[in-house]
């Protein structure tokens, strides 16, 4: 079994056991000052950032095509024909769609689209139980019904300095984004699981306070002490991804998973500013190989 992905699910592991656990991921695209550039082919985040940071334009997003998944998906086919694609939320992205349109295309392989109703981390760890769960030779039913698990499991939250990339991204209401920009709110944001889309957590008046706020976000759901698998992401804030990493590590009993940069097509939409969290109780993952 193949396990095709996307650039935005920010699978962990190193590239080179990633390939080693059959994982193929199909760069999404983002296009700033008139030029497109393939996540992870063309650009990587730090390059990406110090652009954004020398114009005034405000980038965009595109996924796949149907095309691109089709090439990839008629490629693997030619040595399994069963191929599991996972990816990031239908709610805030179309490359579910792409991927749908893209099995069609294909009669020779055996596609089956998970969407995993989130993004960044939380979207990486059910790609992570997928490979390991098929280079252990479960069945696609049993692999299935365990990213369910860990996605019903797994909660993925955010909060950022400034608003101004959410509102060109049309992620949140404009009017909404316009006055919290004028308050100086920092808003904090998760993503719910029915749809898959964004909702507001709550808001207040300092990135600390936010950063804080996420913690008291994961004590509403577990009890502190907890034992949690965690792992903080950011777009391009290092220091407030730290500081976060501290705060949720003072109150939970955490299996912390490498702190680093996340999908730079994810970090358009929120600017450098955003720092997030995906978190889930230790206990899911005892299941997976």
């Amino acid at each position: 079994m193949h396990i095709v992905t996307d650039s935005g699910t920010d699978l962990w592991l190193p590239p080179d056991q990633a390939a080693e656990l059959g994982v193929h991921t199909v760069p999404l695209v983002v296009t700033l000052d008139g030029t497109s550039y393939r996540e992870g082919l063309d650009i990587e985040p730090e390059a990406f950032y110090r652009l954004l940071a020398e114009t005034d334009s405000l980038p965009t997003t595109s996924q796949p095509s149907a095309g691109d998944f089709a090439q990839v998906y008629r490629q693997l086919a030619a040595t399994d024909p069963e191929i599991l694609s996972i990816h990031i939320s239908s709610g805030l992205s179309g490359t579910v769609n792409s991927a749908l349109a893209a099995a069609e295309m294909v009669p020779e392989a055996k596609v089956t689209v998970v969407d995993t109703k989130t993004l960044s981390a939380g979207s990486g760890w059910q790609v992570e139980a997928a490979a390991r769960a098929a280079k252990a030779g479960w069945p696609k039913e049993r692999i299935l019904a365990l990213l369910e698990r860990i996605g019903e499991a797994t909660d993925s939250m955010y909060t950022l300095a400034e608003l101004k990339y959410l509102i060109h991204g049309g992620r949140i209401s404009h009017m909404k984004g316009l006055i919290a920009s004028i308050l100086n709110i920092k808003p904090m944001i998760g993503v719910e699981k029915v749809g898959g889309t964004y909702v507001q957590l709550g808001q207040v008046r300092t990135f600390q306070r936010a950063l804080a706020g996420l913690a008291d976000q994961i004590a509403e759901k577990h009890a502190p002490g907890s034992a949690l698998r965690v792992q903080v992401l950011h777009a391009y804030n290092p220091e407030g991804a730290a500081v976060l990493h501290e705060i949720i590590d003072q109150r939970f009993d955490c299996t912390w998973l490498p702190l680093g940069p996340m999908s730079l097509v994810l970090g358009a939409h929120t600017g450098p500013s955003m720092v997030g969290v995906a978190f889930a109780p230790l206990e899911a993952f005892a299941e997976m190989p």
